[in-house]
């Protein structure tokens, strides 16, 4: 094909040509990062610190992406991500966090590989707000712990990948002693609902290969107690993002990128970094020119994206007892829930539910109003005297147009090369993102690290071409606050 034709005839005249002229005169090159989420300004903050001209796109009109602390309440509260998992100076978020001075409040060891929250502080209720007596909480989830390990049995006998779920049917059929009954099987499934969420996808979509293949770093997990916020803007201080300008396409050639946002405005610069989210991708939204090799399509199409919503209550005093997390028990995985207490975390009387998979997407069906009177109806079973939310927000990651769902997971029969596909740079195109994290998918540090690493790369590949890679050399994230030696501030160990 002529490269002419790569880009539309109507963008080829003087103004583009003297675009190009002016670029070329330029002592590094220029990049376009299209996505202002984590991993977006990560790999820009990069750039920055390199010297070189950096221009971010997003579309929504604030910062953060999947990161969203909202201040509504007169006190931050994440609607998206909000822990961190690994609190270990080996995360590579842990520097910024320190610098920023950061508090962090553990909710689980290093034991917790499916839970962000240990089960001592846990009180779970069935269905008509019935307590269940702590040492049958204890011992389901011993139980299910030896379920778990089973599975690994059935998965070393299945050279064709099944799902978790069928893995657990098969077991529970070999074992017919590890099957409860009554009140213990509806916490049984209280403890798969858990499951789910960590991957934001039912049991029946998780590959049995890989789900518990995750590199898990060390320290467990800890929530946020400001929220993510602070990090995005430390990140994101002096470089030219670009709000409310939504890519619709990206087109390489003449050793250029171009990109059009939804006005029909276009920039160009001799590379770009896309970190949009994998169910934007899935859903192209955005059209590429020359269109995407077959091979990088299916790696898109082989990775799930899952959704997990969060339904924010705040009230004028607490009626709930102190403990992290409140839990309803049920029949069916699908209708058990849970609350994260954030006055146990951060002092604030605000109670977050929180519900993944095809329930996540349910609950996107309702109204703000009707969500919040779903959520109530379970508190007040639980507590008869609880009074109403004074304020409440409501999460729809699933069917917002800038995610499209929360986080990726491995769907069963991923194909083993499918990351290394995904992140594979086209030329001058380079991919991060949560979903093209090495070994940390669905976190915010993979996030993080995706986005520096997309950066280097395309550092590497322009600094290669220009023949100056022997006189400059590569920058990572540098940003004056990663200096810092302040240790994590953990307030609860």
């Amino acid at each position: 094909m002529d490269p002419k034709h790569l880009f539309s005839t109507a963008l080829l005249d003087d103004t583009l040509s003297s675009h190009f002229e002016r670029q070329q005169h330029r002592t590094l090159p220029s990049v376009i990062v299209i996505g202002a989420g984590i991993s977006g300004i990560a790999a820009a903050r990069s750039l920055y610190d390199a010297s070189f001209k950096v221009t971010v796109l997003e579309s929504r009109d604030r910062l953060g992406g999947r990161i969203h602390t909202d201040y509504s309440f007169g006190c931050p509260v994440d609607m998206g991500a909000s822990w961190l998992h690994g609190v270990c100076n080996e995360n590579p978020l842990a520097p910024l966090i320190r610098g920023l001075g950061l508090t962090l409040y553990r909710t689980s060891g290093d034991n917790s590989v499916l839970y962000d929250h240990d089960l001592e502080s846990c009180m779970l209720f069935n269905i008509d707000g019935h307590q269940v007596p702590q040492q049958m909480v204890i011992e389901v989830g011993d139980t299910f712990k030896r379920i778990l390990e089973e599975t690994e049995k059935v998965r070393d006998e299945h050279p064709e990948d099944i799902s978790v779920s069928q893995a657990i049917s098969i077991v529970l059929d070999r074992n017919p002693e590890l099957r409860q009954q009554g009140l213990a099987h509806e916490v049984l499934q209280w403890y798969i609902c858990r499951m789910e969420a960590w991957f934001a996808a039912d049991a029946d979509m998780i590959s049995l290969k890989t789900w518990d293949q995750e590199h898990v770093l060390t320290g467990g997990h800890g929530l946020m107690v400001q929220g993510y916020d602070p990090v995005i803007k430390a990140l994101a201080k002096d470089i030219d993002i670009r709000l409310n300008h939504r890519v619709t396409k990206i087109s390489s050639g003449y050793n250029k990128v171009m990109v059009t946002v939804e006005d029909g405005r276009n920039f160009v610069a001799d590379a770009a970094i896309i970190t949009v989210p994998l169910g934007v991708l899935k859903a192209n939204l955005i059209e590429f020119e020359p269109k995407l090799p077959d091979w990088k399509v299916s790696a898109i199409s082989d990775l799930g994206v899952g959704n997990e919503n969060k339904i924010a209550l705040r009230f004028d005093k607490v009626f709930w007892p102190n403990v992290e997390l409140l839990g309803i028990v049920s029949s069916t995985s699908y209708s058990c829930g849970y609350f994260l207490n954030l006055h146990k975390a951060t002092g604030h009387p605000i109670l977050v539910y929180m519900a993944a998979g095809r329930f996540a997407y349910d609950l996107e069906k309702l109204s703000n109003e009707s969500a919040a009177n779903f959520v109530m109806l379970q508190l007040k079973k639980m507590f008869p005297d609880a009074s109403e939310p004074v304020q409440y927000l409501v999460s729809r990651w699933g069917t917002d147009p800038n995610t499209l769902g929360c986080y990726s997971y491995d769907l069963v029969g991923k194909p083993n090369d499918v990351y290394d596909k995904l992140r594979a740079p086209l030329g001058n195109l380079f991919f991060g993102g949560e979903a093209v994290s090495l070994e940390n998918q669905g976190s915010v540090h993979g996030a993080y690290s995706a986005g520096v690493m997309a950066a280097e790369n395309c550092q590497r590949y322009l600094l290669e071409k220009q023949g100056h890679m022997q006189n400059v050399p590569l920058a990572s994230v540098r940003h004056e606050i990663l200096e810092t030696t302040i240790p994590l501030q953990i307030s609860r160990m």
